[in-house]
């Protein structure tokens, strides 16, 4: 089965370097201009319920039914939302944060391990529930392709390493209980952002 793995299109947080986690941001009007319909069709989409990723996925497949999935939502940041590095520089919960790796419980929200775990029993479901010959296609964000792929994908990749651009990703495909990543998978029109 092949899985197509993307993220939202961008929004005035992600030019801020803002943390958007739950806090429900639209998509700028730079995001939605630089998006494209996918060259591949898809009749459903599962999306994260929040609106950058509907909106994303409205664009890239105009004719699919998307279906929300609370479970694809962000990592919940806690009281770092809506603040950006810059400004958290002397905040001692977020040095601490930051010094252990961006790993552990941030006050208020979620820690990877956390995320990671509920992202990955809803992949999980909708892996087994969709049928072998129809793709399984997600929009999402950035952290939730990160924890699938991080526990998934094949060749291993830690956390970190499984960046996406906004409007890209990744197409792959289920084999022996894995998933292997094929290529990565740009849906912007200029193409230089993936």
């Amino acid at each position: 089965m092949k899985v197509y793995l993307l993220r939202h299109g961008k929004t005035s947080w992600n030019n801020e370097g803002r943390y958007q986690g739950l806090s429900d941001i639209p998509l700028s009007q730079e995001g939605m201009s630089a998006l494209r319909p996918a060259d591949f069709s898809a009749k459903t989409v599962y999306v994260s319920p929040l609106l950058r990723a509907r909106q994303t996925a409205a664009i890239l497949f105009p004719d699919a039914v998307l279906k929300a999935e609370p479970g694809l939502q962000e990592m919940d940041f806690g009281v770092f939302e809506g603040r950006n590095a810059q400004e958290m520089e002397k905040d001692s919960a977020y040095r601490a944060w930051v010094d252990g790796g961006c790993m552990g419980k941030v006050p208020g929200g979620e820690s990877v391990e956390e995320f990671t775990e509920r992202v990955c029993r809803t992949f999980t479901r909708l892996l087994e529930n969709t049928r072998e010959e129809d793709p399984l296609v997600i929009v999402a964000h950035g952290g939730t392709l990160m924890g699938i792929l991080s526990r998934y994908a094949e060749p291993h990749h830690d956390f970190f390493a499984w960046q996406a651009p906004n409007g890209g990703g990744w197409l792959l495909e289920t084999a022996d209980g894995s998933l292997r990543v094929l290529q990565p998978v740009c849906c912007t029109k200029d193409g230089a952002s993936c």
